[in-house]
């Protein structure tokens, strides 16, 4: 007897949901509950068909699971991983003592193992290195590059989010994950010499993301090099402590100096009115924005308004 079309697509369904399922069983509980079938592409297919949502919650549930890397390994067992995230799954095994360098997937695992639990947090740790597949170059001296893999990775990325929709739902989730995806080098490039003004400039270009970056920077460092893991944490310690400290200073501390108004009349002979309100609120926004230095002598603002009189309507 045929079996009526609809039956067989939720058959094949129901096996995929069945797979996805005890993947998040096994990141939640840390052990797997059953022996994993090996599932066919059609019946992936067929499940994102019949309940998008429902897939997308077990992924859900993997990745913010206690023991996210047994639920990898059972959707990569069950060979679900290649399907629905072939990026991901093109890691596996990459780099593995053949080039210099640590198993690519072996370090994304860690990192979603390590990284606080937060939704954005542990799924742009299981991209943040997909671009590095197809960057990787060797120099003359041996060394391993993965030169632009951020970038790399963020477009591979939107092409993963065209194929299955799978964030499409959240838009913020989504836009958080590519943020993160795109930017996770950055701390790591923090340099104690850095001046104050570029401790500000990073976080204010990190805006709301600047806690979800920092978490995935500490998450980044998989060495097991105990000096070298603690030098790394250290690093973004210091970088975050001294975000905080200057907030609180700028919270404190207005950004023009005290009688700029009447500075500023007395310098282009104007009269009391809403156009000196004007000006301020510029040249607020110029710091705001990182264009101008917040807290300079009022001859500082002076001589720039006078470089440029038309912008400030004078």
């Amino acid at each position: 007897m045929t079996m009526p079309p609809e039956a067989q697509t939720n058959g094949n369904a129901g096996r995929a949901m069945d797979a996805l399922e005890l993947a998040a069983v096994a990141a939640e509980k840390g052990h797997l509950v059953e022996v994993v079938s090996r599932i066919s592409p059609e019946d992936v297919h067929a499940a994102f068909r019949l309940d998008a949502v429902a897939v997308r919650a077990r992924l859900d549930r993997v990745v913010m699971g206690e023991d996210p890397e047994l639920g990898l390994d059972t959707l990569l067992e069950a060979g679900a991983l290649s399907v629905l995230f072939p990026e991901v799954h093109a890691m596996v095994g990459f780099g593995d003592g053949e080039w210099r360098h640590k198993d690519v997937w072996k370090h994304t695992k860690q990192v979603v193992r390590q990284a606080v639990p937060r939704l954005e947090v542990r799924w742009a740790s299981l991209f943040h290195d997909i671009g590095k597949v197809k960057t990787r170059s060797i120099s003359p001296d041996g060394k391993v590059h993965f030169l632009g893999h951020a970038e790399v990775g963020t477009r591979m990325f939107d092409k993963l989010e065209r194929r299955l929709g799978m964030f499409s739902p959240e838009p913020s989730l989504r836009d958080t994950v590519r943020f993160l995806i795109l930017h996770h080098l950055r701390a790591n490039q923090y340099d104690p010499a850095w001046t104050d003004s570029a401790v500000r400039r990073f976080a204010r270009e990190l805006g709301a993301h600047l806690d979800d970056l920092l978490c995935l920077a500490r998450a980044d460092i998989t060495t097991k090099r105990p000096e070298k893991k603690r030098k790394g944490l250290n690093q973004i310690e210091e970088l975050a402590s001294r975000i905080r400290q200057l907030a609180a200073e700028d919270a404190k501390r207005p950004p023009l100096p005290s009688g700029i108004g009447d500075v500023v009349m007395k310098a282009f002979g104007l009269a009391p009115s809403r156009q000196i309100g004007e000006i301020k609120k510029q040249l607020e926004a110029l710091v705001e924005k990182g264009e101008v230095a917040a807290h300079q002598p009022a001859e500082f603002y002076v001589e720039l308004i006078a470089s440029d009189k038309a912008r400030f309507g004078l």
